[in-house]
């Protein structure tokens, strides 16, 4: 029996996990079981997500599944990017090249601050009244 190739990446973003798996294909997307525009319905993180693959030109060659959870849209959405851009690291390193000046190879840290004893939000007091 033939060996399956596939490569793996897992991105996060936020309190999202997105967990990416590559097989050479014709360019299906899944993520959750559902298709790609049916999981994401805005056209802007659409193409937020797919920019690893148009920057190394494999927007047709891969069929992509994906299984992401935690968090809302959009940090999914930074979650599954990262994820593809480490998985076409395990398919070539040499896409480093282009993938790192675009700022995809880096996680994005940002996360949401704790809530502060005394306070409304993280930062937000209570308005001052001098009486």
């Amino acid at each position: 029996m033939a060996k399956l190739v596939q490569y793996l990446g897992t991105g996060r973003r936020k309190s999202s996990v997105a967990r990416v798996i590559l097989r050479p294909g014709k360019g299906s997307f899944t993520v959750n079981g559902r298709q790609f525009e049916e999981y994401i319905p805005s056209p802007a993180l659409r193409l937020d997500v797919l920019q690893p693959l148009e920057l190394t030109e494999n927007v047709d060659k891969f069929d992509i599944i994906v299984n992401v959870y935690g968090g809302g849209t959009t940090g999914q959405a930074g979650a599954i990017r990262h994820g593809l851009t480490r998985a076409l690291l395990e398919v070539n390193s040499e896409y480093r090249q282009v993938l790192k000046p675009a700022g995809l190879i880096t996680r994005d840290s940002r996360v949401k601050e704790r809530k502060k004893y005394g306070l409304k939000k993280a930062r937000r007091a209570s308005q001052f009244s001098k009486r």
